[in-house]
This record gives structure tokens, C-alpha cells and sequence, in this order.
């Protein structure tokens, strides 16, 4: 019997330009619900295979179906299989991380991002630091990550997530960081323990960034990043580009160069449009996958120039790669 290929990255590029699966109730024993950023809400799975990892949001109208045969997962399209693999456990959000929202809601309007629209709760520390031990007793846990929206203001969140880093040091694993910066934020959370930070420009071009992150300074972003390089040290500082907002691929192109000049590794991220904020993207688009593989090479290459590694990277996205074509690990 012929086996069907496994996952790569032509195939999981294939998977994300999807970036959904519609599967049955009854094979979702490892789904998860993201409270961060675009793909807030939304339960998804994670597949691995060959050595790759990729998350898909589960939806029932998706041109991508998931069955079950013996110990196999198979992806089909059109009833005929792409790939055959696994779905992996999670921890929390994420396999092999307790990957944590602090606060689910944000006073900014990202109009990429369902987290204003929910204005969720704020995890207390007893409950994140409950979150962390449960991940724990799996003995799968290798790194914490914790993100957060600014719930009142970024100087009240970086409080909250200085309390929140120096609570989860005794865990001996790396913590990563994705926060909202401000003045000292840096400095704060590298003294409370963060071994990585992450601070997202969203997108490089001026003119889009105006227009779906209002309230917010690229400039104040793309200093504070400069500035963590120094602070964290090199390829422990990393940003999240999403693509798919109408940007051009010589943007992408110039805004990956500007980023690793500064010795800050991008991560290129594909546009989730939420059903409460379609109506507020209008030049937004899915990204195929050509253009996801050229843009990761692309970025491979520019990494490469500026002397950056994205293959150490311990916590977060470039470790988890479910949501990206990631250099190194993918391409």
C-alpha cells in the first residue's frame, strides 16, 4: 500500500493558506481556544508530521475534513488524502508550552483582532500559576510564554506582567513575553525573569498600520524593539508581521530587512479574518500558499544576511511554528 506523504513545507503551506479543517466532535480530544490576537475565540487543532507542526481552526464549512484510521489523523481534500499525521496534546494553547493570555481584553481596536469586540476576563496569578502546574504534570512542559491585551493601560499591564513573570521563575523552564510596550517595559520584565520578548508591529506598512491600529505608534514599536536587542541579547527578540492586510511583497520584503538589521526576527503571520471584524478589513485576504513559502524563503535568506537564528529561539511562536512557515524549522 502506497503511504500518503507526510507533512512539508509545500503541503503545510497548503494547510495554512486554509487555515481551517472540518472535523468531527468525536476526534476533538486536543482542541484548543485561543484568547489572544486574530484567531481569538476560535477552537483549533494542532497536526504534526514529518517533523512539522500546523494549527488549523476547526470549522465545519472548511474545504479541508479530518478522519480518523487506526492511530492515523488524514487530511482530505475533495475526498482525496493530503497528509497523514498525528494531533498533538496541548498544554495550555499550545503543544509543549503553557502559553498564557494574561488579560482578554484590550482598550486598543486592532481591527484585525476579536479581543476588543470580547473584553474578556483578566486571569489572576493564582490561576495562571494553576494553569502552569497542570502543564506541568503532563512532564511535556519546556517553556511558559504569556501574552496579554492592555486591559486599562500598557503601564498597568507590564505591572501585571512583572507580578506574573517573577511568580513563574521557580519553574526553571525559559518565559517568553508579548506585551504592548512602554518607557521601561524592557528593563522591567527582562529584571523580573523574561528570557524572551516580543513586541508586534503588525504589519510595516505605515499607511495600513494607521488605519487598523489606531491609538498605537509603529515608530514607539519599532524603538522599544531596537532598544530590547541589547537588553535580551541576539535571537531572543522577535516581532509578529501579519500578512494579508493588503501590504505588497516588496513591503514585506523591506520591512523583514529593517526588522533583522536591527536584530529583531520576524515572524510572518498569516491573517486570521474574525467573523466580527470582516466587515472592518476590507483589503484583508487570506495568504496563498506561493506566496507563504516565497515570503518565508525570503525571510530565511534576509535572516541569514543579518546573522540571526531563529532554530534557538526557546519559547513562543518561532518555537511552537502551528501558525507560521517558519525559516530553519519549516523552510
Amino acid at each position: 500500500m502506497n503511504q500518503m506523504p507526510k507533512l512539508n513545507a509545500n503541503l503545510k503551506a497548503e494547510l495554512l493558506a486554509t487555515g481551517s479543517v472540518n472535523v468531527d466532535a468525536s476526534l476533538l480530544t486536543g482542541t484548543s481556544t485561543s484568547a489572544a490576537g486574530p484567531g481569538t475565540g476560535q477552537k483549533s487543532i494542532f497536526f504534526t508530521s514529518g517533523g512539522h507542526r500546523v494549527r488549523l481552526d476547526i470549522n465545519k464549512n472548511s474545504p479541508l475534513t479530518m478522519i480518523k484510521e487506526n492511530n492515523d489523523f488524514i487530511i482530505l481534500k475533495d475526498n482525496n488524502e493530503l497528509v497523514r499525521g498525528e494531533i498533538e496534546p496541548l498544554l495550555a494553547h499550545c503543544p509543549e508550552q503553557a502559553y498564557i493570555t494574561l488579560s482578554e481584553r484590550c482598550i486598543y481596536d486592532c481591527k484585525f483582532c476579536s479581543v476588543p469586540k470580547l473584553q474578556g476576563r483578566i486571569k489572576t496569578l493564582d490561576e495562571v500559576i494553576n494553569i502552569v502546574e497542570q502543564a506541568k504534570k503532563t512532564g511535556l512542559m519546556k517553556a511558559i510564554a504569556i501574552t496579554s491585551g492592555v486591559a486599562e493601560s500598557p503601564e498597568d499591564e507590564i505591572e501585571r506582567l512583572v507580578a506574573v513573570i517573577r511568580a513563574l521563575k521557580r519553574y526553571n523552564v525559559p518565559i517568553g513575553v508579548a506585551a504592548y510596550p512602554t518607557r521601561n517595559s524592557t528593563k522591567l520584565l527582562k529584571e523580573a525573569g523574561a528570557d524572551e520578548l516580543k513586541y508586534n508591529v503588525e504589519t510595516m506598512n505605515r499607511d495600513i498600520f494607521d488605519k487598523v491600529c489606531k491609538g498605537l505608534s509603529l515608530d514607539f514599536i519599532l524603538g522599544s524593539l531596537r532598544d530590547a536587542v541589547p537588553v535580551f541579547g541576539k535571537n531572543r527578540v522577535s516581532t509578529n508581521f501579519i500578512i494579508g492586510l493588503g501590504e505588497t511583497d516588496e513591503c514585506v520584503r523591506e520591512g523583514v530587512e529593517h526588522l533583522a538589521k536591527m536584530g529583531v526576527i520576524p515572524v510572518l503571520r498569516p491573517i486570521t479574518i474574525q467573523p466580527l471584524r470582516k466587515d472592518e478589513l476590507e483589503a484583508a485576504t487570506r495568504p496563498r500558499a506561493e506566496r507563504l513559502l516565497k515570503l518565508a524563503w525570503m525571510t530565511r535568506e534576509i535572516i541569514d544576511k543579518y546573522g540571526l537564528r531563529v532554530d534557538v529561539s526557546q519559547t513562543m511562536c518561532l518555537t511552537c511554528t502551528g501558525c507560521d512557515i517558519t525559516p530553519y524549522r519549516d523552510v
